[in-house]
């Protein structure tokens, strides 16, 4: 698979698509009004992406390399020539942009360094704050940069302005995605979504980082699938508190309102995690949570 997330004209996002399968999105572009496509990658890398379309009887192919003054355009053809651009970008291969003639397209100058004007206990306070909104694995970095600028918000006193928010953002990203460089193997955080697949297989909605809290999510979990016959997650504070050392929560049940199905939903996910490596803490009370010890989580970033 490929290294990469894409995004269409219809804001459909597919990761870590083969080959085939992008060759076979550039194609179906023909048929649509107001194709795109959207490249990114996996970690997705601040201001780096490539882009195509069809415009004008013929078609636009770009790709940006890491600052607004390193975007560069071409024209080409047809859809085999805009499918080779994309698919040696995807791979990285050395060479991909050979054979094309690119121009530089001129999006203005880059953004000036813009370092933070804070004393230093807020500074240490929002660096430590982004970061572990990253070690929970599921932000993107436009939402870490959301967080950067309205986390010291006090009424009208915005101490952080978009571009320092979006500036300090990028530095933690690029910080993480390299700490993950030097992960190997599956990490618990995969042996989780293992068994979540593998439940969700099985007729049960299984969500990671769903909701805010437990209110939220009993009350939203049913409408994620109505032909389900139960489900098990977690919620956005849960994976805070793992990402901190904690332990992970599992909120669980049936939609009947029973404990016995509360209960056969508990085992069944107690086994799947068993199936995929995990160790649980749970006595079979089905007014209890799922605890799910010794998890080391490392939850690679995606988008």
């Amino acid at each position: 698979m490929l290294q990469i997330a894409v995004r269409d004209q219809s804001d459909v996002l597919r990761v870590r698509v083969s080959e085939d399968e992008l060759l076979d999105m550039v194609r179906d572009m023909v048929h649509w009004p107001d194709a795109f496509l959207v490249l990114q990658r996996v970690p997705d890398l601040p201001d780096t992406y490539a882009q195509a379309c069809p415009e004008n009887g013929g078609w636009t192919v770009e790709h940006r390399d890491g600052a607004p003054s390193r975007h560069y355009g071409t024209r080409v053809e047809g859809p085999e020539q805009v499918g080779a651009l994309l698919l040696g970008w995807a791979r990285g291969d050395a060479d991909w942009d050979a054979g094309a003639e690119w121009e530089r397209i001129d999006f203005g100058p880059d953004p000036e360094p813009a370092p933070l004007t804070l004393s230093a206990e807020d500074e240490q306070a929002l660096v430590d704050e982004v970061r572990q909104l990253l070690a929970g694995g599921y932000a993107t970095l436009a939402e870490a940069a959301e967080l950067a600028e309205e986390y010291l918000v006090d009424g009208d006193r915005r101490p952080v302005t978009e571009e320092q928010a979006k500036q300090l953002a990028d530095r933690l990203w690029l910080e993480r995605v390299a700490e993950q460089r030097d992960w190997a193997g599956e990490t618990d955080p995969e042996r989780l979504a293992r068994a979540f697949a593998a439940l969700e297989e099985a007729g049960l909605t299984a969500r990671e980082n769903f909701a805010c809290c437990r209110s939220c999510g009993n009350a939203e979990i049913g409408a994620e699938n109505e032909d389900a016959r139960g489900f098990v997650y977690f919620h956005q504070q849960s994976t805070g508190a793992v990402a901190s050392g904690g332990t992970l929560m599992l909120y669980y049940g049936g939609f009947d309102g029973s404990e016995e199905t509360t209960a056969a939903v508990g085992h069944e996910v107690v086994r799947a995690l068993a199936a995929a490596e995990l160790t649980t803490h749970w006595e079979g009370d089905p007014a209890q949570a799922i605890r799910v010890t010794g998890l080391d989580w490392r939850r690679r970033l995606v988008g």
